[in-house]
């Protein structure tokens, strides 16, 4: 399940940069005094008491500007707040509420969102200020006074957030029956006719434009092969290219696609091959650990002899030499081909994204593979590898408890993982190392 998002909105210049920054401990947004710095939308990484979220910042909000660069301000906004499930509405404590304020306001109230108000630039500490009660006048609720550059107030302000936060389903972390698979790529490679293909139905706009898909849609199908939801995403273009503010939260939800997929579905046009944003497409799936499938897609427009798929093979073999463990399938969304070899590769690659390896065999294979090739030695030292164990899933994730994690070099590690893979089977699933030295942790 994907992480909840809440959308910082309010006016220009009131400090919700500054607060996205603090609340997030990071520095990811622009901080100036000038209005209107944030254009495009920033987001980070929450977490308060057990509760994770996706903070949204975005550009200020000024509801009846006719000024070009506002207005598109404007709009990002709110495609935020639609995709957002509690909002963040920030005023400003030292100029009171103005005009712009209730326009927001009016705005928000008409949403059916949760809104949290927030009066930012409240530096005082004690009792609220005479001034706070102003901000009753815009009918949102009990202001929350918070000063973004010192941190008061900002525990209460969180307090608040996560009581509006969406509980996870249950039946959606418990039914492993069914396999979510977000279809990723960069525009206009055929991930929704793939889609439409897939589901025998247009839920997806098809259009040679590229950037058509904005939003996630999902499509649920169940064929010979298992359950599957088919989560269709907007392309992600370079960051230099996006320029259009719609495009840029489509990366967003992209990424949080994949955070809730199970296996990502990287797609790439055959008539184009392999482009370095192709490979930082998959740099976002391999950061979640993601199973992944390349699909070479428009294989039906190529011109083909004999050799033609295993010389494009074997150059795929070396632009994605970084995930040489996804298998790659060569499909055409339009006419169909080789689409039940795409769910065959799916339901195969989960599987092994999902195994678990009891702990006993692990260690027989540990045993066997130190005897065939003697761990590495640096200064008369040598590593000593106690036992392993798995620590978890979606990636298969493996502990090794050694006795002096520097010893452990990076060939010996590679070396475990042919192991591993050759024995279990695991050759197409990204695999973790945790080293950890005998008492750490104690």
């Amino acid at each position: 399940m994907s992480r909840p998002v809440v959308a910082v909105v309010g006016r220009p210049n009131v400090g919700k940069s500054t607060l996205f920054n603090k609340l997030t401990g990071t520095r990811l947004s622009i901080v100036d005094d000038t209005p209107g710095v944030t254009r495009d939308r920033i987001y980070g990484e929450c977490e308060w008491l057990n509760h994770t979220f996706l903070l949204v910042d975005t550009g200020g909000l000024e509801p009846n500007s006719s000024d070009i660069l506002l207005s598109s301000m404007r709009e990002q906004t709110e495609i935020a707040i639609d995709a957002a499930d509690v909002i963040l509405f920030v005023t400003d404590l030292t100029s009171g509420v103005v005009s712009s304020d209730y326009e927001v306001a009016s705005m928000l109230q008409k949403c059916g969102k949760p809104v949290i108000l927030c009066v930012n630039k409240s530096d005082s500490i004690g009792a609220p200020p005479p001034e706070l009660y102003e901000f009753y006048n815009l009918g949102i609720g009990d202001p929350f006074p918070v000063s973004s550059v010192h941190g008061h107030g900002t525990g209460d302000l969180l307090d608040a957030i996560i009581k509006y936060l969406p509980e996870s389903d249950p039946d959606e972390n418990d039914d492993e029956e069914i396999i979510n698979v977000a279809v990723i790529g960069k525009p206009n490679v055929g991930k929704s006719s793939l889609v439409n293909k897939i589901s025998g139905e247009n839920r997806a706009i098809v259009s040679d434009i590229a950037g058509t898909t904005r939003d996630s849609i999902d499509s649920l199908v169940e064929n010979s092969f298992g359950k599957f939801n088919i989560i269709d995403t907007a392309g992600i273009r370079r960051k230099s290219r996006v320029n259009d503010a719609i495009e840029r939260f489509s990366v967003l939800r992209a990424r949080m696609a994949v955070e809730r997929a199970n296996v990502c579905v990287i797609m790439i046009d055959a008539c184009e091959g392999f482009t370095e944003q192709d490979s930082k497409i998959a740099g976002i799936a391999i950061e979640q650990g993601k199973a992944c499938i390349i699909a070479v897609n428009k294989w039906d427009a190529v011109d083909k002899n004999g050799s033609t798929m295993a010389e494009f093979r074997k150059k795929l073999a070396v632009d994605f030499s970084f995930m040489s463990y996804a298998p790659v399938v060569f499909i055409s969304a339009k006419t169909g081909q080789r689409i039940d070899s795409l769910f065959e590769m799916i339901a195969h690659v989960h599987s092994q994204n999902s195994m678990r390896i009891p702990t006993g065999r692990l260690n027989e294979m540990l045993a066997e593979a130190t005897a065939r090739v003697q761990p590495p030695t640096d200064k008369g030292k040598r590593l000593k590898i106690y036992y392993m164990t798995q620590a978890s899933t979606r990636p298969p994730t493996f502990v090794f408890f050694v006795n002096n994690s520097e010893l452990f070099h990076f060939s010996y590690q590679r070396y475990l993982e042919n192991q591993i893979r050759e024995v279990f089977a695991l050759d197409s699933t990204p695999i973790k190392f945790i080293i950890r030295e005998r008492g750490e942790g104690k």
